[in-house]
């Protein structure tokens, strides 16, 4: 590892142990800010899969009732009522705190059930396919807004351990070995004036 190019001086010396000591501290708060990050994506990711697995369970519900609607009703009156019973969905950005952290979220507001149609133009089979499907997007709005947080937490991880793998591959051992090259030309500078001196008090005691 390539050490600073600095003059060997004890000023030198003390900022970059200064350097070195914030960039070791530095390295264990990102490494534990790290963990907790893969430990909460990880949880959003278990919330993920269920909201997955909930949504292909209603999905199995949900399109065999559709077309049994279809099958007593027929596809144009069915598809006259469906243009009496629509959903408002709303979309915006919020804020979660995580491991400390505000990041950007998703907000999905799905306005109440509303069966829209006269119940004497339509059949038990249209109400039930109606309540399925409304079903179906609730999840779906739900898994939208969670899968954007772990969408989120994973750019996180990514960020902290690129600046992690920085600290602890570049930053701390350059430091260290700057470190250690001021102190032995410190050393080696110590030891020339000390047998310096001794030469010249030898060279005195003769005179």
């Amino acid at each position: 590892m390539a050490r600073e190019q600095i003059a060997p001086t004890k000023s030198n010396l003390i900022k970059v142990k200064e350097r070195l000591a914030t960039a070791i501290e530095g390295y264990d708060l990102l490494e534990q800010k790290r963990e907790i990050l893969v430990m909460e994506l990880m949880q959003t990711v278990e919330s993920v899969k269920i909201l997955e697995r909930d949504l292909y369970k209603k999905i199995e519900t949900a399109y065999p009732a559709l077309k049994k609607m279809l099958l007593v009703m027929g596809r144009e009156k069915a598809e006259r009522l469906s243009m009496n019973s629509r959903q408002r969905v709303e979309l915006r950005e919020k804020r979660v705190m995580i491991a400390g952290m505000n990041l950007p979220s998703l907000e999905v507001k799905l306005s109440d059930l509303e069966l829209t149609y006269s119940p004497a133009n339509s059949f038990a089979e249209c109400d039930e396919t109606v309540v399925e499907f409304y079903e179906l997007l609730k999840t779906l709005t739900e898994l939208a807004a969670v899968r954007t947080i772990a969408w989120r937490l994973a750019r996180e991880v990514r960020k902290t351990q690129r600046r992690v793998n920085a600290l602890e591959k570049q930053v701390i051992p350059t430091a260290r070995e700057t470190k250690a090259f001021i102190e032995s030309s410190l050393e080696e500078r110590e030891r020339e004036s000390f047998f310096s001196s001794k030469l010249l008090k030898r060279k005195a005691g003769k005179g």
